[in-house]
């Protein structure tokens, strides 16, 4: 293939529509099959649909194969930096406060709060990992409620179920608001209208997520015992979302939904307790011993990761940051030799591959300084330090070689447009386009494993078709990410680092075991939300900002 060739991507190359939307399913079907039917190792069933995925953008839809040659580097690249990179230091943080004693005091101190586990997944899982997806994102609060629920005692596959459920409300808002952000740059509608919007549809979803996560942990039994904190935290936090997605914008919508919901979940439960105590994994209640450290000393390690992060997304921080260390390369042979074309988009334009590479703004790096700092400032030398590090990146280096694979099969059905006919085939759903606009949104995510390559992938065909249908563009762009945070759970990308943070035991479960134990409650989720946006799209057309 010459260097300067051009491909536009084909839709329907295989018997129409819905005949291309069977055959570009095979590669997910696959993986899933592998993972949850033949409980393969998630390496080998991630080669298998690769290889799959290759193939049909090939063979199928005509894709040159150095083009999808260059999109499995690229993939690859992007999950080691910067997703690997957030999982490893996140992982690097876990064992650095493990190591300093940290964590049997966070557990203590938990404990005195209260010694219920349902209550202590829903401080962690829900209020706390809401405020870290606000500042991190890219699997960061995942792999930091999975570690710190199983220092609290946790088993592994109830705390990798735990953190997956709990990331799901606050992910349309993450990582300082990028999700709308960039929505608001493909579609070209105005960012505070798709904010406000998206505080409008998830906020009813988000006040069911607690109750949800209870349940899913202890059944309908231990929910009814403690459904009174469930509606405190999900009311508050739905409460906060809407606020400030309407009345501010969406930056800090996760950051102040988070921690507001925790401060007033925590005041809540000085007055409030349930009658019957669950302790984590059954086991006897004790008494909490004296606390070894501080209580400022036990949360050094969290406080410092969230202080660097929060500084590093600072405006002109930032702007310092990526004068200086900020780095990007354009993927030769596949930037802007990709052609998308109508209707997935109004009109022919090619895809940008641009690999960029943020060595101190990466929120990967803000974790792994936060470790560095907190370990010294508790007593660890650099030797130490240093040694912790190796063994961690020897522990996790087989689930970042996954998390690569995971990401080049993701950015192979991008490029060869296989994943636009799956979203081609939900559009065509005609009058039901409000209820599956937002699994179409699901679909882009548990894709790519992230609301905002989802916004990116198929924002603007939300757009063009609701002007199609004489639905409000808006709404049902504003969908696509709401709908979207329910895939987040079971995306190739999540899974993994939720089967890496609980990992290292023998009871430790694989990245099959964590996906089976999370997709039916990623898909209630979802369908919950169908519900939602319908409704509002058949019977309250007003909802929408500026109606």
């Amino acid at each position: 293939m010459a260097p300067d060739t051009v491909w536009m991507q084909r839709y329907t190359p295989w018997g129409g529509l819905w005949g291309s939307a069977l055959v570009a399913a095979v590669p997910l079907v696959l993986l899933l099959v592998w993972l949850g039917v033949f409980r393969a190792r998630a390496m080998r069933a991630a080669l298998v649909a690769l290889v799959m995925a290759v193939g049909l953008a090939v063979g199928v839809y005509g894709m040159p194969a150095r083009m999808a040659g260059m999109a499995v580097l690229y993939g690859g690249a992007f999950g080691l930096f910067p997703i690997g990179w957030v999982v490893l230091h996140a992982m690097f943080l876990y064992r650095v406060s493990l190591e300093t004693g940290g964590f049997d005091d966070l557990q203590r101190r938990l404990a005195g709060i209260s010694a219920d586990r349902r209550i202590q997944a829903l401080l962690v899982a829900f209020c706390f990992g809401a405020f870290v997806e606000g500042l991190a994102g890219f699997g960061a609060p995942v792999a930091v409620t999975g570690a710190l629920m199983i220092g609290l005692g946790f088993r592994p596959l109830e705390a990798a179920k735990l953190a997956l459920i709990g990331n799901t409300a606050p992910v349309a808002f993450g990582s300082v608001g990028i999700p709308i952000v960039t929505l608001s740059r493909v579609t070209g509608l105005d960012e505070l209208a798709l904010s406000a919007m998206v505080g409008r549809q998830l906020p009813w979803v988000a006040m069911v997520v607690p109750f949800w996560l209870v349940g899913a942990q202890a059944g309908w039994r231990g929910l009814r015992e403690v459904w009174p904190v469930c509606a405190v935290s999900g009311g508050t936090f739905a409460v906060l979302q809407f606020v400030v997605s309407n009345y501010h914008g969406p930056w800090l919508v996760d950051i102040v939904a988070g921690l507001g919901s925790l401060c007033v979940t925590l005041m809540w439960l000085r007055v409030w307790s349930p009658r019957r105590i669950e302790p984590v994994n059954g086991g006897r209640l004790r008494e909490p011993a004296a606390p070894r450290l501080s209580t400022a000393r036990a949360v050094l390690p969290w406080g410092c990761f969230a202080v660097l992060v929060a500084v590093t997304t600072l405006g002109p921080v930032r702007s310092v940051l990526d004068a200086f260390v900020s780095f990007e390369w354009t993927v030769p042979g596949l930037h802007e030799r990709v052609v998308r074309v109508p209707p997935a988009v109004a009109e022919a334009h090619p895809e940008p591959a641009v690999y960029r590479l943020n060595l101190l703004s990466a929120s990967g790096t803000a974790v792994g300084l936060a470790a560095v700092l907190s370990g010294w400032a508790l007593g660890l030398g650099p030797r130490r330090l240093f040694r912790l590090y190796v063994e961690t990146l020897l522990r996790v280096r087989a689930s970042l070689a996954t998390i690569a694979v995971m990401l080049a099969l993701a950015f192979v059905t991008r490029y060869s447009g296989s994943d636009t006919t799956l979203g081609l085939a939900l559009a065509a759903s005609g009058p039901w386009f409000s209820f599956f606009s937002p699994l179409l949104g699901w679909l882009g995510v548990a894709l790519t494993g992230s609301d905002t390559s989802s916004n990116v992938l198929f924002g603007h065909l939300q757009k063009v078709t609701a002007e199609q249908l004489g639905l409000s563009p808006v709404m049902m762009a504003a969908a696509n990410s709401a709908g979207g945070v329910m895939g987040k759970m079971i995306d190739a990308q999540s899974i993994v680092v939720a089967s890496v943070a609980t990992g290292g035991r023998p009871d430790s479960p694989d990245v099959g075991r964590v996906l089976r134990a999370v997709f039916l409650h990623s898909v209630g989720l979802a369908l919950l939300m169908a519900v939602v946006v319908w409704v509002q799209a058949r019977w309250f057309p007003g909802v929408v900002p500026g109606s």
